[in-house]
């Protein structure tokens, strides 16, 4: 077995996954019914990608698990996403904020998997990234409009930035297994994808007059760690959630 490839899908489908899960929380409770649905659609956007990692991993390991298993029969210090995506979702700011700061690093990476040296991988990122392509504009219209709008979304969005960006510098930490796929050109390294990023996320935070926080910020030591199994209590109440069905009634056919 590969074990840093299968270590990479399970990275990519647990981040996808678990990031689904949490924005349909939103469903049925979004600001406006526009909203409410656009959320609804991202999150089935993501949990199609997360399928097709998994799927991905399953065949990598060969172990006869499928990606359902992978997904509910995994406890929290299996699973390797970041911990920005396991945040929970506050207010609509907040949500906002970082899903804007997700699906810009997002595209930057598919776009490097766009031309992985493995088909599987580079398949299923360019799928991805047409959906991925549309999630981008939204969330960084959506800063804009709530970052330049009233006082009041000035504020709630700044405070939102500023809570979630000393999450976002895990997004860009090499490890082991992304310097040896990178090598092999099946990845990348992530932090050759920290300019491109920091480059629009500030294009858009100019326009949304909101202060960008410091690159010091970004990179606490405290707020990293999800990538190799260590988590926050956020992501198991999560995890104890999306799993009830399958651990109450396992091997159950509908």
């Amino acid at each position: 077995m590969d074990k840093n490839l299968f270590e990479f899908a399970l990275r990519m489908g647990d981040t996808t996954l678990v990031l689904s899960q949490r924005l349909s929380e939103w469903t049925g409770h979004g600001p406006v019914l526009e909203e409410d649905l656009a959320l609804t659609n991202t999150a089935l956007d993501l949990l199609g990608q997360a399928r097709m990692w998994l799927s991905l991993a399953a065949e990598i390991e060969g172990a006869g698990r499928d990606e359902d298993q992978l997904a509910y029969l995994r406890d929290a210090h299996q699973f390797r996403n970041p911990l920005l995506v396991e945040r929970e979702n506050g207010h609509y700011g907040d949500t906002m904020a970082r899903q804007f700061l997700f699906d810009v690093w997002h595209y930057f990476l598919l776009e490097r998997l766009v031309q992985s040296s493995d088909e599987r991988v580079a398949a299923i990122a360019a799928k991805a990234q047409k959906e991925v392509t549309y999630h981008v504009r939204r969330s960084s219209d959506l800063v804009v409009r709530l970052g330049d709008g009233t006082d009041e979304s000035h504020r709630r969005m700044q405070d939102a930035l500023d809570a979630i960006w000393p999450y976002s510098g895990e997004l860009f930490v090499d490890d082991a297994v992304d310097t040896d796929l990178a090598a092999r050109g099946i990845g990348c390294e992530l932090a050759a994808l920290r300019q491109p990023w920091l480059a629009h996320v500030s294009e858009v935070l100019d326009e949304a007059t909101l202060t960008q926080p410091s690159e010091e910020a970004a990179f606490h030591p405290a707020h990293r760690g999800g990538r190799s199994g260590r988590h926050t209590e956020a992501l198991g109440f999560l995890l104890a959630e999306m799993q009830h069905l399958p651990r109450a009634y396992p091997g159950a056919k509908w």
